[in-house]
């Protein structure tokens, strides 16, 4: 491999993409994991006898483990090469899948999914620092288009796989299913990736690595806690308050240590953080609303998991379709545009969830779910695109491990607060179960309105994207 200067890539290797499709279809199953279970909860509380509070540890245990691993993904990669972190988590992966599989009580199900969350944690940034570094300038839009694919696809068609397994099969086969394809991408792993990026083996910081695990649980923690709790319960605020004071620390220690865990000094780049904020809005209306959606089908218009699964396929295809496209777009017009066109769409899909009731029909479900769908990876790429391209190469892994980490933290906060509200909703409805549930439903969704409408304000208030093009061949010129 050597360094390429201009309009090349920072590193050559062979096939680029063939050194990319084990980490592609690590990361799919690593997302698929974390949203194809919403659609089982209810069946998994039958199952395994315990109570919707406590299966909700399923989701938010597997975020737990990933926001750990995550942080220590840009250390972690300057101790090993690239080819032995992609083996070993995916490796981890089938391991903690195989132990879920063959479980029988929530305990042991949990553990196999928090084994599961370390390949996920390690996988995940390593497969975008690799793309800024293996392809040149010009076609780093597209194929991050299609990591954004992998990324939001997943979550969409998660549902619709996991609903057609429930309505043929055992819970337990929701965990065989992944091991097929982690075996593929071991395969491609042992023979074709490529070992990208210097092994230096910085310094260790022990205390760092405590505050930064201690931190970012103690936010999870605390807002998975919440909807058993309530938020102002001695237990979830002592959890949050932990975390937020560590993690406070922990970003005052990174700025002032000589090598730091983790370059938090990227930020000073406008564009990477507007980038950062638009990707964690996004994340939390995606798993927000996909946590919510499926159960409202089951539980508010009473249709069997099968058909939740079939009715939640449209939207998955949409955004198989707008994810491709949205990197390209990027490629040709820049980051703002696509930005603005999907956060209206997914304002409009929201709102449409927010009329829904127990008689709503399918069809109207099916096309607010595809206008989400469609709007919603329309400023994910673009953004995360944006974000990286404003770094230089070699702070491109701290990018990276940053964004990753941080849409773990907001993806496992935004479904702890939507399960909350859930709650809420239903306790305080009078009426049917059906009835009940769909209110508690609409609670839910009017936080996923929230992070829309934040996600506007923060499109129309920003210029600076627009110049991210430029940035993008400067960094790399200067690399």
């Amino acid at each position: 491999m050597e360094k390429i200067r201009k309009n090349g890539p920072l590193i050559s290797v062979h096939h680029p993409k063939l050194a990319m499709v084990s980490m592609l279809l690590g990361a799919f199953v690593g997302m698929f994991s974390e949203t194809s279970l919403n659609i089982a909860l209810p069946t998994l509380v039958q199952a395994l006898q315990v109570n919707t509070g406590t299966i909700q540890w399923l989701v938010t245990g597997y975020m737990l483990v990933i926001g750990i691993v995550l942080p220590l993904s840009s250390l972690i990669n300057r101790w090993f090469t690239t080819r032995q972190v992609i083996i070993f988590a995916l490796s981890d992966f089938i391991i903690g899948a195989a132990i879920s599989a063959l479980g029988s009580s929530f305990a042991v199900v949990l553990v196999g999914r928090m084994i599961q969350g370390i390949g996920t944690g390690l996988i995940l940034p390593l497969m975008f620092a690799v793309v800024m570094q293996i392809f040149p300038p010009q076609k780093i839009g597209a194929v991050m288009g299609m990591c954004a694919l992998v990324i939001m696809f997943a979550p969409a068609v998660g549902s619709t796989l996991t609903g057609l397994i429930l309505g043929k099969l055992s819970w337990n086969w929701i965990f065989w299913l992944f091991i097929p394809f982690l075996a593929i991408a071991l395969l491609f792993a042992i023979t074709s990736l490529e070992n990208v990026g210097n092994i230096t083996r910085p310094h260790v910081d022990g205390l760092s690595i405590v505050e930064s695990a201690i931190g970012c649980s103690g936010l999870v923690i605390g807002a998975s806690l919440s909807s058993r709790f309530g938020w102002l319960s001695v237990p979830v605020i002592t959890a949050l308050a932990t975390g937020v004071v560590v993690l406070a620390f922990y970003t005052h220690r990174q700025l002032h240590l000589a090598e730091p865990i983790l370059n938090l000094r990227i930020f000073k780049h406008r564009a990477f953080a507007i980038g950062t904020g638009l990707v964690m809005l996004d994340f939390g209306i995606i798993l927000s609303s996909m946590y919510l959606l499926p159960m409202y089908i089951q539980n508010g218009l009473l249709l069997l998991v099968a058909m939740a699964g079939m009715i939640m396929l449209p939207g998955g295809v949409a955004n198989a379709i707008t994810s491709t496209v949205a990197g390209r777009l990027y490629d040709n017009v820049g980051a703002k545009r696509p930005a603005l066109v999907g956060v209206v769409l997914a304002l409009v899909g929201v709102l449409m969830l927010l009329t829904t009731s127990t008689r709503t029909t399918v069809t109207f479900v099916i096309a607010a779910h595809v206008i989400l769908m469609i709007g919603c990876p329309l400023f994910m790429a673009p953004s995360q695109t944006s974000a990286l391209n404003a770094l230089p190469g070699i702070s491109s892994n701290d990018g990276s491990t940053i964004l990753n980490t941080m849409q773990q933290i907001v993806g496992a906060v935004a479904t702890a607060v939507a399960t909350s509200l859930l709650e809420l909703g239903r306790r305080g409805t009078a009426g049917t179960a059906a009835a009940r549930f769909t209110t508690g439903a609409h609670y839910g969704f009017c936080f996923t309105l929230i992070l829309a409408i934040i996600a506007f304000v923060f499109v129309i208030n920003d210029s600076g994207t627009r110049k991210s093009k430029i940035i993008l061949a400067i960094n790399y010129k200067i690399n």
